[in-house]
């Protein structure tokens, strides 16, 4: 939440100042440390970004680490959970704690049965934007882990992620057809957010 997520930010910077990028259309995409550094960006500097993906990334260190059989020494470096200080540094980078910042449309997108970053880091962000009314969606796949194995969830998520992506930084995408067919994909919250996407879910079948 710090010097990592600054130096995001300064390639941003960079890529606009070089003509390389619109600054109003530049999205964050990433998973689990990559997921984290999704909902800080929108958090912690919500103008940056247009929108962001966030793939089974961590909102809340404190429950990351709870969730942890064993604290492992890298994880105390970022804040020890044992200590007040750490407990403090912890909840201060935590994106859950600014949601009322965000300001940009979220996609969220996690595996059920994930043993590093647990299903709660994702349900507890998108429940906290729905009650303040923010634009989020959130892709659930039931039978998969920390990453997503199954090639037909892929070609489902994927699907959902690139129109999502291009409906708020604009470019060419495929329309989402039978993308979704064979895949296990829910869409617990937030599918009306996503055009064709409603339609796609009535129509898959397993």
């Amino acid at each position: 939440g710090r010097k990592m997520q600054y130096d995001l930010i300064d390639g941003v910077d960079w890529a606009v100042k070089k003509g390389i990028a619109d600054p109003d259309r530049v999205g964050i995409m990433g998973g689990s440390y990559g997921g984290y550094a999704v909902l800080a960006g929108l958090a912690f500097t919500p103008e940056t970004f247009a929108c962001g993906v966030d793939m089974y990334g961590p909102s809340n260190l404190i429950t990351l680490l709870d969730s942890e059989q064993e604290i492992e020494e890298e994880a105390t470096s970022i804040g020890d959970p044992r200590t007040e200080e750490g407990q403090k540094l912890l909840a201060e980078r935590s994106p859950l704690n600014y949601v009322d910042r965000i300001q940009r449309p979220l996609l969220v997108e996690q595996g059920a049965n994930d043993p590093i970053v647990k299903r709660n880091e994702s349900d507890q962000i998108v429940q906290v934007m729905q009650e303040k009314n923010l634009s989020v969606t959130y892709v659930l796949f039931p039978d998969e882990g920390h990453y997503i194995a199954r090639p037909e969830n892929n070609i489902a998520f994927y699907a959902v992620a690139e129109s999502f992506l291009a409906q708020h930084l604009g470019g060419r995408f495929e329309f989402i057809d039978d993308d979704l067919q064979g895949s296990s994909i829910t869409v617990p919250v937030g599918a009306e957010e996503i055009p064709g996407l409603e339609v796609a879910l009535s129509e898959k079948t397993p």
